[in-house]
């Protein structure tokens, strides 16, 4: 998709209520916050790298283009549940969940660390995006989500150049890399965040608690049910390259069956959440 689309680019007017589909409609809402929250990941990648212009500029470009995600989803939410209130529901989820802006060290434990760990959570939403695009009917979200999902693919190399850019492959070990990446792995598969963002999304004031099992496992179950095998290997073989593994071998072939595998076991166990 092509790089430096604005909302007036969507076809807003091709929106159409019957192909909405209400389990994908709150994945939406919860992704929507997730993306307008931009500026505080700016503000903590601009505090990790603070004496390197290039990467602070790049973090400011990149959060543009986040929050625009953001307000493309928020405006397509607002044509599928005209009543929803997204001011309320996003201030609600800032004043329940913060990331560490008091910080200069990477939570990860070093810069290089850092990229890799940022080109992991672009994978994830590089493949979601598509496999949202290619899951819905409904033709506005599907031409916003192709727009997003090609935004997605050009983060994942703006922080690939810049893990190469500071000689990342020396700083970083195989090893860390790895270690990054199977924990940023882990940590969406429990993603307080994600369950936060959806808790909210789709809950109103004072209706519940928050309950990380429900609303965490209902955010990945209807997430998750949108891969397909394509999406599926283009996670995992955009994984395997930052964190050093040839995408085209015969071990990351084999890890995307089993990955596969995984989703749909998982999808199981968590079929409780269904309504």
């Amino acid at each position: 998709m092509k790089p430096g689309w604005t909302l007036d680019d969507v076809d807003w007017g091709a929106f159409d209520p019957s192909k909405v589909d209400p389990n994908l409609l709150r994945v939406i809402k919860a992704s929507a916050m997730i993306e307008f929250n931009a500026p505080d990941y700016v503000t903590y990648l601009k505090n990790v790298f603070h004496d390197d212009d290039l990467m602070k500029e790049a973090a400011e470009k990149w959060g543009l283009e986040e929050e625009q995600h953001g307000r493309a989803l928020g405006r397509w939410v607002q044509l599928a549940d005209p009543g929803y209130d997204f001011d309320d529901a996003f201030r609600r989820f800032q004043e329940g969940y913060s990331l560490p802006l008091d910080t200069d060290q990477s939570v990860r434990g070093s810069r290089a660390a850092e990229l890799v760990a940022r080109c992991i959570v672009e994978s994830g939403t590089t493949s979601f995006y598509s496999a949202v695009k290619d899951a819905t009917d409904e033709p506005v979200l599907k031409q916003v989500a192709g727009f997003i999902a090609g935004d997605e693919m050009r983060h994942y190399k703006l922080f690939w150049d810049h893990f190469n850019r500071i000689d990342g492959p020396r700083i970083a070990s195989f090893r860390e890399r790895l270690s990054v990446a199977l924990g940023r792995i882990r940590e969406a598969d429990g993603d307080d965040e994600m369950g936060f963002a959806y808790y909210c999304a789709n809950t109103k004031p004072g209706a519940a608690a928050f309950d990380q099992k429900l609303y965490g496992g209902s955010y990945e179950y209807y997430a998750k049910g949108l891969y397909r095998p394509p999406h599926i290997n283009r996670l995992v073989s955009m994984t395997a390259k930052a964190v050093g593994v040839n995408p085209q071998s015969f071990l990351i072939r084999t890890v995307s069956k089993l990955t596969c595998y995984l989703f749909q076991r998982r999808l199981r166990s968590l079929a409780w959440v269904a309504d």
